[in-house]
């Protein structure tokens, strides 16, 4: 065995974040729901009607609600992902000055700590 072999982890992708994370709020307590493409002959689609852009996952809990986007390490928004953030974010702004019960997180693997903090 070399000694400058690296001990390194593949990447984790965001199928496997939104798994853990949706995992997470179900035994949390939250009413979440996810948003997932599926194949078909032409290619990824997600069913919808509206704004393209939407972010992956919403949760509501106990007067709390919260708009997540879940991205891999290497992971970009979308100019329309960006779009629905800014939006959201300015909804969460104009609530209360702390920001309200409106919550618009993107989240990453790195992130874990602190997706475990937030939906505790």
């Amino acid at each position: 065995m070399s000694t400058n072999a690296k001990n390194t982890m593949p990447a984790e992708s965001e199928e496997s974040l939104q798994a853990k994370v949706m995992q997470l709020a179900k035994l949390c307590g939250w009413r979440a729901v996810h948003f997932r493409a599926a194949r078909t002959a032409k290619g990824w689609r997600t069913a919808f009607t509206g704004d393209k852009g939407f972010l992956d996952t919403v949760m509501v809990r106990r007067g709390r609600l919260i708009f997540a986007e879940l991205k891999s390490d290497e992971g970009e928004l979308t100019p329309e992902q960006n779009l629905w953030v800014h939006d959201l974010v300015s909804l969460r702004d104009s609530l209360i000055e702390d920001g309200g019960p409106v919550e618009v997180y993107v989240w990453r693997p790195a992130d874990w700590d602190e997706i475990v903090r937030i939906l505790r």
